[in-house]
């Protein structure tokens, strides 16, 4: 079995790309280009040096000594925190930014809920001299701020998402609504692996460099390229998907996702898609997605913005219906007292999405001469607001 997409645009069951017919010109068009773009040497050239010089990577593969101390295993920590913006996010944008200029598309739109995608397509859209428009959830917009500032300091502009929750999935509504409107200039940069076929590929493939640095650098530290697990949450799941990508069909490495359980799975106020979700279609792919008896999307929760997403995508789906990765689900309260011990513990001070990967440690017991690569997704310069009010610090 294979856990990579097929020629159809599916993972097992999951995916494609189920669109209203006003947007399939758009959708068409990437899928006939982005596998030729993307193979082209000067793409592959300007990309990775894009990445080297603009981005910074490689991303060091960190040993963090006093966790694994405490845990009594080998956690090395993936630093994705480290890349200009501050996230793994900026990977998948650079990329998609060269794709839009490959195909003469002059503006960009993107949807953001932590607003770390956001912050790095207004980035990548300063660097290109492209216009940039971002749709936000009004509640996004409230609890991160300086994101915020940030995408109008990057000259992009930052539009409220007034409907719904007012959250990652009205965002996402209001920017494919304006592709529907605007399909010839406009290239939408989605900002995870979800969305109508192509996208849950591309971004894959573009996150991929996650994967592909973990190999030869755990070879470096550890005289081989597989970890026995590579952890990561999954909101949409690009972080995960990137740091999973090279090892999926190799099933030695196990994979565990971890995902947020809110105020408690069963709480209501949750967003632990595997374990709430049914089949069912969002944005363009049928994937997991949480849902009521009669089919319509209900509301998620989590105090991670970034993680408060209804459904995963489609790979992540496949991932999970299949066993080959094994989900957790990580309350509010688990998340925050695990980025708090990774500050004191290690002097790194990890987004509140990367706190709920890190909160496994005090869940799971791994054996001490276990090799764990734990996707440290972003930093918490964005989350210090939500860290202070919660610690009263």
């Amino acid at each position: 079995m294979s856990f990579n997409i097929n020629d159809k645009g599916f993972y097992g069951a999951f995916g494609g790309a189920y669109i209203p017919e006003m947007l399939y010109p758009n959708v068409e068009e990437l899928c006939q280009n982005y596998l030729k773009i993307m193979s082209d040497p000067s793409f592959k050239k300007e990309f990775d040096q894009l990445l080297k010089d603009y981005v910074g990577r490689p991303s060091p593969l960190y040993f963090a000594k006093r966790l694994s101390e405490k845990y009594n295993t080998k956690i090395y920590l993936k630093r994705e925190d480290l890349n200009h913006t501050g996230a793994h996010k900026i990977n998948n944008t650079i990329g998609q930014i060269l794709m839009a200029q490959r195909l003469g598309k002059t503006r960009i739109i993107a949807e953001t809920g932590a607003g770390q995608h956001g912050v790095a397509t207004a980035t990548v859209c300063a660097l290109m001299g492209l216009e940039c428009i971002v749709y936000m959830g009004e509640i996004d917009i409230a609890r991160q701020a300086p994101n915020v500032a940030r995408m109008k300091m990057l000259g992009a502009e930052v539009r409220p998402a007034l409907s719904g929750s007012r959250t990652l999935k009205d965002a996402t509504n209001e920017a494919i609504r304006d592709w529907i409107n605007n399909p010839l200039n406009t290239h939408y940069i989605i900002g995870s692996v979800v969305g109508p076929h192509p996208y849950p590929d591309m971004v894959a493939r573009f996150q991929a460099v996650v994967s592909e640095e973990i190999k030869w650098q755990l070879q470096e530290k550890e005289g081989r390229e597989k970890p026995d697990y590579v952890i990561a949450c999954v909101g949409g799941g690009s972080n995960a998907a990137g740091a999973f990508y090279h090892y999926l069909d190799d099933t030695d490495v196990k994979l565990i996702a971890v995902e947020a359980a809110g105020k408690g799975i069963h709480s209501g106020e949750s967003a632990a898609t595997s374990i709430l979700g049914k089949e069912g279609i969002i944005h363009g792919s049928k994937t997991l997605l949480m849902q009521t008896q009669d089919g319509q999307i209900t509301e998620p929760y989590s105090i991670s913005a970034g993680l408060d997403y209804p459904g995963v995508g489609p790979m992540h789906a496949h991932l999970y219906k299949t066993g080959r990765a094994e989900f957790i689900s990580i309350t509010d309260d688990q998340a925050m007292t695990a980025g708090l011990e990774l500050s004191q513990l290690e002097g790194i001070i990890p987004a509140i999405e990367t706190s709920h990967a890190l909160a496994i440690l005090n869940d799971k017991k791994f054996n001490n001469n276990d090799v764990l690569v734990i996707n440290l997704s972003g930093r918490g310069d964005k989350d210090l607001q939500n860290y202070i009010d919660y610690f009263k610090l």
